[in-house]
């Protein structure tokens, strides 16, 4: 476990926010550095383990598709070496986990595009034959493909407090229907776009969240991180059929794992044992070769 990075604590930079995985320091009035750690959130608890290389993974993974989908909307990337602002010595000790991005006011809701019936969605469908309050076919089965992605937002919670879905509506009336007409469709697209090169690659992207900003001229740029495993379920394609949970490149092994346990869904979380750790950084690992090659 010595490889693994629970906290960063970078001297000379203040440490403004620390989500469930990114630290996240002040460089100035432009520009943040994040810090991406091997902490991992399951049922919006951070558990006590960090999973070794996970933060490498992300980061490389977020700025491969950053990469791909500059063209349908700017990226927070800064292009910025890190060694530039901490430092050679501190540079090296974060490796690929650490990026200078420009500093944005983030929107208030997370932008969540779902391809397949899972998850929440799943429960939701079970109940109302809706999800999110959009009406689908009868009879679809667990992870079954929808017609077309659809559009589910949901309110930001604090660590430790659960995501809310919300309406579509609800999500206009938070940052009004302009900017929320733009937010869903450039969700939908960046998320058929990257659906559609990892199904190439054998992996399904079953449903994902973006993020979004707006500089001090109202410009929206995609932010925090993009199609990685802790942002979207990945399912091998290989393995996946209708009716089932499919195996999975992400934290749900590790939910998986938790839903064994008696234990309440709220913090503090348990421990993890060494092989769940090691199965879970493999499947992270996996994920990133399979898709970047």
């Amino acid at each position: 476990m010595n490889d693994a990075l629970f906290e960063s604590n970078l001297s000379g930079l203040d440490r403004i926010s620390q989500g469930k995985v990114r630290d996240i320091y002040a460089v100035d009035d432009q520009r943040l550095l994040i810090v991406t750690s091997d902490r991992l959130s399951a049922f919006d608890v951070v558990l006590p383990d960090p999973i070794p290389g996970k933060g490498e993974v992300l980061t490389q993974t977020a700025n491969f598709w950053f990469a791909r989908t500059r063209d349908i909307v700017p990226n927070h990337l800064t292009g910025i070496d890190p060694a530039d602002i901490i430092g050679a010595e501190a540079a090296a000790r974060l490796g690929d986990r650490a990026i200078v991005v420009k500093r944005l006011k983030p929107l208030p809701v997370e932008a969540v595009v779902r391809g397949y019936l899972i998850g929440s969605g799943w429960k939701d469908y079970q109940k109302t034959g809706a999800v999110c309050g959009i009406a689908l076919p009868e009879g679809l089965q667990m992870a079954s493909k929808l017609p077309e992605p659809i559009f589910t937002p949901a309110t930001k919670a604090a660590v430790g407090d659960h995501d809310e879905n919300i309406d579509f509506a609800t999500m206009c009336n938070l940052i009004g229907t302009e900017l929320a007409e733009k937010v869903r469709d450039l969700s939908i697209r960046i998320y058929q776009h990257g659906a559609d090169y990892a199904l190439e690659r054998g992996i399904i992207i079953a449903d994902t969240k973006f993020e979004f900003g707006l500089d001090v001229d109202g410009t929206l740029y995609l932010i925090d991180e993009v199609l990685t495993p802790d942002s979207s379920r990945f399912w091998p394609a290989d393995q996946y059929q209708i009716g089932i949970s499919p195996p999975s490149f992400d934290k749900q092994y590790v939910r998986d794992y938790l839903e064994t346990l008696d234990w309440g869904k709220t913090a503090p979380g348990p421990r993890l044992p060494e092989d769940v750790i090691n199965k879970t950084a493999e499947k992270y690992r996996q994920a990133l070769e399979q898709l970047t090659g």
